[in-house]
C-alpha cells in the first residue's frame, strides 16, 4: 500500500465520544478515487450517474467514524465546519484500500453550494442511536461466541470461531465444526447467563508476548494490520472471553440487551450460530 499519514482512531480510545474536533487533510471527488477505492463505495455512489461529481470522500487527522470492518457496520453522522457552516452527510465509511492507515469517509456535501477542503476545522458528529445498536450487537456477538467455545471447545471435532457478522439483519458467529441443534437451549442459557453477570468489558493494549504468557497464541493477530511498535487492540469480556477486535462496546454484558439465539445452520464442515438484540 501507498505510505500515507495514517488517520488516528479516537473511536478506539473513547468510544464515548460522539463529537470531535479535527483537520482535513483531504477532499476527493468520488469520480476521482482510485478503482480500488470506487468498489468500496460503490453502493453508496449508485445515485451518483456513475461518479459525477456529487459524492465526495473526505480524509481527516482523527475520526470518531467506526469504518466498516470486523463484522461491525460503520457509523453515519455529519461533518460541519464551524466557521463557513459547510456540512457533509457522511453515508458511509472505509478504510482506504490504497493508504495504509487512512479512514474515507463517503458522502455530499449540503445543498448550500458550501463546502470545505485541506486544513479546515471540522467537527465530526456520529448517529449515537446506531451506534448504540452496532455496540451492543458486537458485543453480543462476542458473548455468543464465548459462550459456544465454552460449552463445545471440547465437544465438536475440529472446534474453533472462525467470524461473525454484527449487522442489524445478519448477526451470526460462524465456527468450524458441526453443532448440533440440540446445543441451541444450553447456548441460550449460557449467553443469558454472561448477560446476567454484568461483566465488564475492558478495552486492552497487548504485544504479542502478552497473548503469550496467557496462553492465547491462536488470538495473535497478523503483525501486519498494525504499525510497528504498536500493540494490538483486544476486548477483554472480563470471566468470560479475550478477543482481538478494533469494534465499539458497551461496558458490561447486560448493557447488549435481550440477546435471543435465533438460529444455528451447518453447512461444509462449519456452523453458523445467528443471533438478535432486544
Amino acid at each position: 500500500m501507498a505510505s500515507a499519514a495514517r488517520t488516528y482512531l479516537a473511536f478506539q480510545h473513547n468510544a464515548k465520544l460522539h463529537a470531535l474536533q479535527t483537520i482535513v487533510t483531504a477532499v476527493r471527488p468520488f469520480a476521482s478515487l482510485e478503482e480500488a477505492n470506487r468498489q468500496l463505495f460503490k453502493q453508496q455512489a449508485s445515485g451518483d450517474s456513475d461518479g459525477d461529481g456529487e459524492g465526495h470522500v473526505v480524509v481527516t487527522e482523527q475520526t470518531i467514524f467506526h469504518p466498516q470492518g470486523g463484522g461491525q457496520p460503520s457509523d453515519v453522522g455529519t461533518l460541519t465546519s464551524p466557521t463557513s457552516g459547510a456540512t457533509f452527510a457522511v453515508a458511509a465509511v472505509r478504510m482506504d484500500a490504497v493508504r495504509d492507515g487512512q479512514v474515507l469517509h463517503f458522502g455530499r456535501f449540503g445543498g448550500g453550494g458550501d463546502v470545505f477542503g485541506e486544513g479546515d476545522v471540522v467537527e465530526q458528529a456520529i448517529d449515537a442511536e446506531k451506534r448504540l445498536l452496532y455496540s451492543r450487537l458486537h458485543t453480543a456477538g462476542h458473548v455468543l461466541g464465548a459462550a459456544v467455545r465454552h460449552l463445545l471447545e471440547k465437544e465438536v471435532e475440529g472446534f474453533d470461531e472462525l467470524k461473525a457478522s454484527h449487522f442489524p439483519d445478519s448477526a451470526a458467529c460462524e465456527f468450524q465444526g458441526l453443532i448440533e441443534g440440540r446445543w441451541k437451549e444450553p447456548i441460550q442459557k449460557k449467553v443469558d447467563e454472561y448477560l446476567a453477570a454484568k461483566m465488564p468489558v475492558e478495552v486492552e493494549w497487548w504485544d504479542e508476548e502478552d497473548f503469550r504468557k496467557r496462553g492465547m497464541e491462536r488470538l495473535i493477530p497478523d503483525a501486519g494490520l498494525i504499525s510497528p511498535g504498536e500493540k494490538f487492540r483486544v476486548v477483554n469480556i472480563v470471566g468470560a472471553e479475550v478477543y482481538p477486535c478494533g469494534g465499539t462496546h458497551v461496558d458490561t454484558t447486560d448493557l447488549c440487551g435481550e440477546t435471543t439465539v435465533k438460529k444455528i445452520s451447518r453447512s461444509k464442515g462449519k456452523s453458523r450460530v445467528s443471533y438478535t438484540v432486544n
